[in-house]
This record gives structure tokens, sequence and C-alpha cells, in this order.
């Protein structure tokens, strides 16, 4: 039964894209890669205080480092950048979403779920798009609304205009040339 999973395990493996592979083999999953060590030793007659404070009986997870995070050195204390940049990491992200793998991947800014909770809660952050700030755009948009007011309001009156008009003699003594 175990041979079916890890076959399967496999093939799964085999289908994914080259890049997917490529961050699989270098920076395995913890949840896949963690291997419980027990080691017992073949000591007689030890206390069980004795026996739990021994590191043989200890099961240490092996150092798992994040490649999508900056990481400080513990030999020079400086920081190394990520091992994968932003733009790499959103591939990787669309890649893994697409194959059904996202979980495997480590946290990050650009994971997806990430994403859309920094989008609920700071929103589009678009200069403009806030409760009572306006988007200064161009001088034509600014103008527009009062441009497309005072045209209303000549159409409205146009009925009078054209019959004073005609009254004065098509232009002698016209003083008010529409605009």
């Amino acid at each position: 039964m175990a041979t079916a999973n890890t076959r399967n395990y496999v093939r799964a493996f085999r289908s994914l894209p080259p890049p997917l592979i490529n961050f699989f083999k270098k920076y395995p999953p913890p949840a896949l890669s963690f291997t419980t060590t027990t080691t017992t030793t073949s000591e007689p007659a030890v206390s069980v205080a004795e026996k739990t404070s021994t590191p043989s009986s200890q099961t240490t997870p092996p150092e798992y480092r994040n490649p999508f995070l900056p990481f400080k050195s513990p030999s020079t204390l400086r920081w190394q950048p990520p091992a994968f940049s932003l733009r790499r990491q959103a591939q990787l992200y669309k890649l893994a979403e697409q194959h059904n793998v996202l979980p495997l991947l480590p946290p990050s800014a650009k994971h997806p779920v990430e994403r859309q909770r920094r989008r609920e809660e700071f929103g589009l952050r678009v200069k403009g798009t806030g409760v009572g700030q306006k988007v200064k755009g161009k001088l034509w948009e600014r103008t527009l609304k009062g441009r497309l007011e005072a045209r209303r309001k000549a159409m409205e009156g146009m009925g009078e205009m054209v019959k004073t008009w005609k009254e004065r003699g098509h232009g002698r003594g016209w003083k008010k040339w529409p605009k």
C-alpha cells in the first residue's frame, strides 16, 4: 500500500513543470521531508527522568530556511537576500496554484491568500479612492462636469435665443453671442 502511494506521489511530481520540480528538489517542503528519527539506547535500567533528558531520544526537525525570506547569516551576522526574487515567487505561486500544490510552498508576501488578505485590509491604495478624496485627473476631466452642465442649460434656453435672434434681424444689435 505504501509503495502505491509513493508511486502516485512520484507520478504527480513528474507531471509538474520544471520550475516547480527544481524548487522542490532544492527546497523540499518541511511537511514531506521531516522524518522522525528516534534512536534507542541499549543501556540497562535507566530511570525515566534520565532517559527524557538524553539528547539521543529527542526528535529534532532539520534546519529549514524559507527561500522566499531574507536570511541573517549566523557566521557573518549580515543579511542575505531571498533566494527567489518577488517576480520568481509570483511565478512559482501561479504554477503551484495551477497544479494544486500551493500548500507545499513556503509562506511569502506573494502567496495568493496573503495577497487577498492585504487587499481586503488595505484596499486598492490608489490616491483619490478613499472617502472624500478626488483623483486629480487631467484638466479636461476636472472641468468636464461644469462644461456639460453649462451646455445643458444653454440647450434648455436655445428656443428663446433663436426666437430673439430672428426678431432682431439675424445678428443686428445682438450682444449675447453663444459660446
